[in-house]
């Protein structure tokens, strides 16, 4: 409860938030995440990294180190459009927890976490994307044109 208390306070009071986090598959082992941010006008672009508990994963602030095993695995980068994006190589079977934590230098962290089920990705598609960042209403609208131009055939 505290830590999560910590994250609002420091996430929205710094005005830096994730808004976003989406993940699907690159083949049957390689994981793909995509942490979608907010930060303040003007602010210098900030750092992200993903963990599991202790474990950091990768990150793409220069003073923290990557843990050991992870190096030939796992690599975050920052793209355009305010998107940290994480691959993952030989995800384990199972359930894995992973966050996504975005840090200003000297003003605060805003973090997500999600728990990713090997068995149940989905594959990194145009489709796959957009099911699962737009909300229902949205997605019916989007492809209503489709449906019934389908149904007109």
């Amino acid at each position: 409860m505290l830590l999560l208390v910590t994250i609002l306070l420091f996430g929205f009071a710094s005005g830096q938030k994730v808004i976003q986090l989406n993940y699907c598959s690159l083949n049957e082992n390689n994981l793909r995440m995509d942490c979608k941010y907010a930060v303040p006008a003007e602010s210098p672009e900030p750092f992200c990294k993903y963990t599991n508990g202790e474990r950091l994963f990768d990150t793409t602030d220069p003073d923290e180190e990557q843990h050991a095993p992870f190096k030939k695995r796992a690599r975050a980068r920052i793209f355009p459009g305010n998107i940290c994006r994480f691959l993952f190589k030989n995800l384990p079977n199972g359930k894995s927890n992973f966050t996504c934590t975005i840090r200003l230098p000297d003003v605060g962290t805003a973090s997500k976490t999600s728990v990713v089920e090997k068995r149940l990705l989905l594959p990194c598609s145009a489709w796959s994307v957009l099911l699962q960042s737009c909300s229902g209403l949205l997605l019916t609208l989007m492809t209503l044109p489709l449906l019934l131009e389908i149904h007109w055939l």
